[in-house]
């Protein structure tokens, strides 16, 4: 039944009961009983940056099953439309040795992320460094000629959808560059209310928290100012921005608002701030920075979005800590 699938992924995922149905019927044939196993020992459904050990496991999964399938390579299994004369046969595999259930064994996630995770990983065209002049140039014309079908141009220009279509962005206008007007400003402003305004009706939820909630529930409530926002869709009402400086460019503005102002990590009170943030941390005892919850460690630098923290944690561990790419987090 639809609504007892849907109000169990609730107790997993909250934002279940706003989900499609096309959604639901999906989460309940692959992920809801792994949650449920998952609850039983003690492990929280998790989302997110994936963590060192869970990329470990996952790689792992793959080449189990790239050894059991005999399929040749992790881009065949996972791209197999790049290999039309082969796909067939593929498809026909992962159906018998049930790839869906192998690619999630042991890691505590949604099944659709586990499977764009893995084709991030695995896709040798997301490793083939800056673009070149040329390149820019050729992605132009193609859009031109095939409109927003990424898909199609990722394979004439052997790089992954998703690095083109952020690439074209990026690209596609000349003046998407410099200080921001106070124009460009107030359209951001207005496109992200826009869209936060319609989530929450979406919802049926308040944007403030009432007086009698918890600190938790204010902290969803801020969340919803930050995370999981349509970049796409506010790039476009923008128009002169790629989606990446809209999104930095908003965590400046709603950290200003936040803070009434106030400069942060600035003097002596900057100093502190960084003492207290790694003290924060250090009493976490968490042995992987992707299992930091960033927006319970936000009050020990100031009233600012998670991502605020994220980013002065990584420049003071670039800044502070000899050879940092090489040592873990604990």
């Amino acid at each position: 039944d639809l609504d007892v699938a849907r109000r169990e992924l609730e107790e997993f995922i909250p934002r279940a009961r706003t989900m499609s149905e096309h959604s639901i019927r999906s989460m309940a044939g692959r992920d809801l009983a792994r949650f449920k196993e998952f609850k039983k020992q003690g492990v929280a459904v998790k989302f997110g940056r994936f963590s060192q050990k869970e990329n470990s496991q996952l790689q792992k999964n793959i080449e189990e099953f790239l050894s059991l399938t005999g399929i040749d390579s992790a881009e065949k299994l996972l791209f197999s439309y790049r290999y039309p004369e082969d796909r067939e046969t593929i498809q026909r595999l992962k159906a018998e040795y049930q790839f869906c259930e192998k690619l999630s064994e042991g890691i505590p996630r949604p099944w659709r992320l586990i499977y764009y995770r893995a084709r991030k990983i695995f896709d040798p065209n997301n490793y083939k460094g800056k673009y070149s002049n040329e390149e820019k140039e050729m992605l132009k014309r193609y859009q031109a000629m095939y409109g927003n079908d990424w898909k199609k141009i990722s394979v004439m220009m052997s790089r992954s959808n998703i690095s083109i279509a952020r690439k074209y962005s990026e690209i596609k206008s000349d003046i998407n560059h410099g200080a921001w007007s106070e124009e460009e400003t107030q359209k951001l402003i207005n496109a992200v209310e826009e869209v936060i305004k319609k989530r929450i009706e979406k919802e049926e939820a308040t944007f403030l928290s009432s007086s009698e909630d918890s600190s938790r529930d204010l902290s969803i409530e801020r969340e919803k100012l930050y995370q999981n926002l349509p970049w796409a869709e506010i790039e476009t009402q923008v128009g002169t921005r790629y989606w990446k400086q809209c999104k930095q460019k908003w965590l400046t503005v709603l950290r200003t608002r936040m803070n009434k102002g106030k400069r942060l990590y600035r003097g002596k009170e900057g100093l502190q701030a960084k003492i207290n943030l790694i003290k924060r941390l250090y009493e976490l005892k968490v042995e992987d920075a992707n299992d930091v919850n960033w927006a319970e460690v936000c009050n020990a630098v100031g009233d600012v979005p998670s991502s605020y923290v994220q980013a002065k944690f990584y420049k003071l561990k670039v800044s502070c800590v000899p050879f940092w790419q090489k040592k873990t987090f604990s």
